[in-house]
């Protein structure tokens, strides 16, 4: 009896070993694809959205309706920019290629949540899905979101935890996973550089206007069949599109927006 007992144990060990190998193997894959999560939403979230105006009658968005939707994506850049302003070089990274951790972020954003750059993209992607105005549509995309990334997470915290053993550990007994606790604030050592900030999210800021400008232009064509975008729109890509050309060339050709260790 004691002997099956063993073995029942050590079946159930081996399974949970497996199980935990074939989280992080596909953690891992999806860490170097997760820029690419929001392209089939994007993709769909079309589709439903020109099905819905053509045979579904739906009304047309207020400016109010759609504002509201954009402070959602400013929002998430908002999350990006505060994390993202504190950190070091070879930290917080747009990097495809693996999991990279020059140093242990606890200060700043990192210490209300282990995951302030993901909630970012959350609510920057979420700000479409909530333009799209389908109910069901929304509750499929935050579904999405949380197994996509709770696997990502998984692998990143498991590389984390071997890299940088109790350290690691006891940070996350007291730093939740993605909602803030914001009593749990500490002042970050590094100073915030807003330089930092403007070479690393000039295009996720201007994805967001472009995006809601090519939706606009498609609801006027379906709507009225001319490629007509409103004037709101038109200017904001207008200006959105100015400042990351002058971001990105000021990136690639200057050393303007350099900042030592960042």
């Amino acid at each position: 009896m004691c002997r099956r007992y063993t073995n029942f144990v050590e079946l159930i060990k081996e399974k949970n070993m497996a199980l935990i190998e074939e989280l992080n193997m596909q953690g891992n894959r999806l860490f170097k694809h997760r820029s690419n999560l929001p392209i089939p939403f994007a993709v769909i979230g079309m589709a439903l959205y020109i099905y819905t105006i053509y045979f579904g009658g739906k009304a047309e968005h207020t400016l109010l309706f759609e504002t509201s939707c954009l402070a959602v994506g400013l929002l998430g850049l908002l999350i990006r920019a505060i994390t993202l302003g504190y950190t070091p070089r070879g930290t917080s990274g747009r990097n495809t290629h693996g999991q990279v951790a020059e140093s242990l972020n606890t200060k700043g954003m990192y210490s209300i949540m282990r995951n302030p750059l993901y909630l970012g993209n959350f609510f920057m992607w979420f700000a479409i899905i909530l333009f799209i105005n389908i109910h069901w549509f929304s509750l499929f995309y935050i579904m999405c979101f949380w197994v996509y990334y709770e696997r990502i997470i998984f692998a990143e915290e498991n590389f984390l935890r071997n890299k940088y053993g109790e350290p690691y550990i006891n940070w996350t007994l007291k730093t939740p996973i993605f909602l803030p606790r914001l009593s749990g604030w500490k002042k970050p050592e590094l100073f915030f550089s807003f330089k930092n900030v403007l070479k690393r999210e000039y295009s996720g800021f201007f994805a967001i206007f472009f995006t809601f400008t090519l939706f606009d232009l498609v609801e006027n064509f379906v709507r009225e069949s001319t490629w007509e975008i409103d004037s709101f729109w038109m200017y904001a890509l207008l200006i959105s599109g100015l400042i990351t050309f002058i971001l990105r060339t000021l990136k690639k050709k200057t050393k303007i927006l350099n900042v030592s260790g960042r």
